[in-house]
């Protein structure tokens, strides 16, 4: 080989490099805002998921009965690891972090498993499997791409579907607020009056407060509850100082149990197909595409801020969707305008005064407030199941695995004769509704059956609805049924569509769009 053709291959990977560089450079991902400006936006990001990220830690102990201290130490450490996590996703060293404009936070895909796992075996196993499940996204991080096949949108659409359904009976738990006689109706007036507050500040607020419609929705409807004596209890927050230390196992050393883990590591899995797809979606919004050495490198990210997450007494970790959506939003490119939110986050989180206001907010209010925020998770599962053509055994996927996701929902002792390991896995509809998707589309749609039914119609004629409403929607000679309007053409629309028709360019003939319109009736 020549020594020209040698320095050619040398400089090729520099100039390769040196192109990537600048173009990271134009699109403004690597630049610093001053910082006049970066506080605020960080600021922007923080409230845009903040009471998505205290929800978790809210709904986890008031589940295991745990106190006021305790639940305000959980919304601390929360937020303490949420901030480290962001940090180390924006910045980044060696392999770990995409080095993208990402916020990280709590999961609510774990909510279902870590309350099954705490009431059962206490919450140093939730800990502990918390530890599991981030060495296990840590170790599969690199091949995780090779096993994005079996989370298609059918099934992650299915499992986000079922994580907010799924939810929705945590929120009704605020509202009645342990009530044995059904919700008072003070609380349900509370409920229904955050939930109005929310939608008025979406139908007329500008942008920058629509971003942070549930977090306004809780704080008005909290000064509302401040005039009902008995509703807001803020004691805690005269006992509570002004910083603390966020120490490791606060609650005890972690405990490894199996089926524990095992519950864990599918979420993991759900954990690891989301943040993919808020890493593609971040990259193609900044115009920096996500690389699958990059995807790795986030995915390594969000294991070890699961595996600090067990340490440091909080849960596993995943990049908040809803921030993906403000940076598009805004046009701020810059990943340390997310690196300015994990600062702040964990400021916040080592203040234990603003965690004991967090934890004050009556339960009536925040049973409004999850109301949208949960179904705000079911939306987005829906969103992606929007992705998907739903023929027959599509629908029967989402049709089965929502059913058996429910089941433990609708009556939670349906399990309560099986084995401890079984119950700690499919006790949580998440778990049991993900694991039926998963299967149910490798049964059902593999390469050979997609390709036998590529030219069925969507919404073939055996599913539902059925019966003569569905024979209308795909019969040939509907007219008539009175089931759906239908107009026939009189001479005078016919001449007119006729002569629409014949000028080029401006509608395909109708033989060319099959569809012919239909004869008039005869007179």
């Amino acid at each position: 080989m020549t020594t020209d053709a040698k320095a050619g291959e040398a400089t090729e990977p520099t100039d390769k490099q040196a192109a990537r560089r600048a173009r990271a450079a134009a699109n403004g991902v690597d630049t610093v805002p001053p910082l006049a400006r970066l506080f605020p936006l960080g600021l922007q990001h923080v409230l845009a998921m903040y009471a998505g990220a205290v929800a978790v830690p809210l709904i986890v102990g008031g589940a295991l009965g745990y106190s006021s201290a305790d639940l305000a130490f959980l919304i601390s450490a929360d937020l303490f690891v949420a901030g480290i996590a962001t940090v180390i996703q924006s910045v980044g060293f060696w392999r770990f972090g995409v080095r993208l404009p990402l916020i990280q936070g709590v999961t609510f895909a774990a909510v279902g498993p870590m309350i099954a796992i705490g009431q059962a075996q206490g919450i140093q196993a939730v800990f502990g499997a918390t530890i599991a499940c981030g060495l296990f996204m840590l170790l599969a991080a690199p091949f995780f791409s090779q096993l994005l096949r079996f989370f298609p949108p059918i099934v992650t659409g299915t499992v986000i579907l079922i994580i907010g359904l799924s939810l929705m009976r945590v929120a009704a738990g605020w509202i009645v607020d342990g009530s044995t006689e059904g919700a008072p109706p003070i609380n349900v007036a509370y409920a229904v009056g955050t939930l109005i507050v929310i939608v008025l500040i979406e139908r007329f607020g500008p942008p920058a407060l629509q971003r942070v419609s549930v977090l306004l929705g809780l704080v008005v409807g909290t000064i509302a509850a401040l005039f009902v004596p008995g509703m807001v209890d803020w004691s805690g927050v005269g006992e509570a100082g002004w910083f603390a230390l966020i120490t490791p196992f606060h609650f005890g050393l972690p405990t490894f149990e199996f089926a524990a883990i095992v519950s864990m590591i599918i979420v993991g899995l759900v954990i690891m197909t989301e943040t993919t797809g808020d890493m593609i979606a971040v990259g193609e919004i900044v115009q920096k595409p996500v690389t699958r050495r990059q995807l790795a490198d986030g995915l390594r990210a969000d294991g070890l801020g699961t595996v600090l997450g067990g340490v440091f007494n909080t849960f596993p970790y995943t990049a908040f969707a809803q921030n993906v959506g403000l940076v598009s939003l805004t046009g701020v490119r810059s990943r340390y305008v997310a690196t300015a939110a994990g600062g702040i986050l964990i400021i916040l989180g080592l203040i234990p005064k603003i965690s004991a206001i967090v934890e004050g907010v009556p339960r009536a209010v925040l049973g409004g407030a999850g109301i949208a925020l949960f179904g705000m998770v079911a939306a987005a599962g829906i969103r992606t199941l929007a992705k998907v053509r739903f023929d027959n055994r599509n629908i029967l996927i989402v049709a089965i695995s929502v059913g058996v996701a429910l089941l433990p929902t609708v009556t939670p002792t349906i399990y309560d004769q099986f084995p401890e390991w079984f119950t700690l896995i499919f006790d949580s509809g998440i778990s049991a509704g993900a694991i039926t998707a998963i299967l149910l589309n490798l049964l059902l749609n593999t390469a050979e059956m997609r390709a036998a039914r590529a030219e069925d119609r969507a919404f073939p004629a055996h599913d539902a609805p059925r019966g003569p409403a569905a024979a209308a929607l795909v019969h040939p000679e509907a007219e008539g049924t009175g089931l759906i309007p239908t107009q026939a053409l009189d001479a005078r629309s016919r001449a007119a569509a006729e002569a629409d028709a014949a000028v080029p360019g401006d509608a395909m003939p109708e033989e060319a769009s099959g569809l012919t319109p239909p004869e008039p009736p005869a007179r």
